[in-house]
């Protein structure tokens, strides 16, 4: 039985700083981000002390503008990520209609003007010759908080009723448009929520991962698992 756990906890440990170290070598500086971050491992005692201000499905979730500390907070893609991490959890993925619209819910409640995801777009290294992303802006996306694809985006996601993603933007077209790089060659690969920023209501948008915005933080379930396995006895 130790032999089994010691195994479990090098386990976790190794694939955890394998996903932090080589995701965002992947998907972080080798697209432009300009410090050359990586993704943070969890912090055990803010894993512990959590926020868990609503639940779904068995995931707490936070948003940052209900936090002291993080309430003034706007951040990039990657810090907003990173920052839930250290909680053990990641920017919110929203796999379901019923869990888009408790995030709708919340936006808008509380007068959100827009917020970050996990949602990314696979432009980086690794993802060349992938045939079943192309094209990109209909097949490329993907959670990156479960490594999860999401559904193309041209399409009502099988089992919504409605489609997520704008029908709208800066382009006057239909989400994802990639409208910044035509500006300034910044492509853009993360996934927000806007709030009637184009007069659309609340709807899913694809932006330059280097604006500065809120977010929503959900448990992340392989960073819960790393973090119980190297803190016995701490609860979560």
């Amino acid at each position: 039985m130790k032999f089994s756990l010691i195994t479990l906890t090098i386990c976790c440990c190794i694939a955890i700083c394998f996903a932090a170290i080589s995701e965002v070598k992947n998907g972080g500086s080798k697209t432009g981000d300009p410090k050359g971050r990586f993704l943070t491992l969890p912090v055990p005692s803010k894993c512990s002390n959590r926020p868990k201000k609503f639940n779904y499905k068995g995931h707490n979730y936070f948003y940052s503008g209900q936090i002291p500390e993080l309430a003034n907070k706007r951040v990039d893609w990657l810090e907003a990520r990173n920052i839930c991490r250290e909680y053990c959890m990641d920017a919110v993925s929203i796999e379901t209609q019923e869990e888009n619209n408790l995030v709708y819910k919340l936006i808008q409640e509380n007068d959100v003007p827009y917020i970050w995801t996990s949602g990314r777009l696979c432009d980086f290294s690794g993802c060349e010759g992938r045939k079943d992303l192309l094209p990109k802006n209909l097949n490329g996306w993907f959670w990156s908080a479960n490594r999860e694809k999401i559904q193309p985006t041209n399409r009502i996601p099988v089992g919504w009723g409605y489609n997520p993603w704008s029908s709208t933007g800066h382009k006057k077209v239909p989400q994802p448009d990639n409208a910044e790089f035509d500006i300034n060659q910044t492509s853009e690969s993360c996934l927000s929520v806007l709030n009637n920023v184009y007069s659309d209501g609340i709807a899913w948008h694809d932006v330059a991962c280097y604006h500065e915005k809120p977010f929503i933080c959900e448990d992340n379930d392989e960073l819960l698992n790393y973090v119980a396995a190297t803190n016995p006895g701490l609860r979560l």
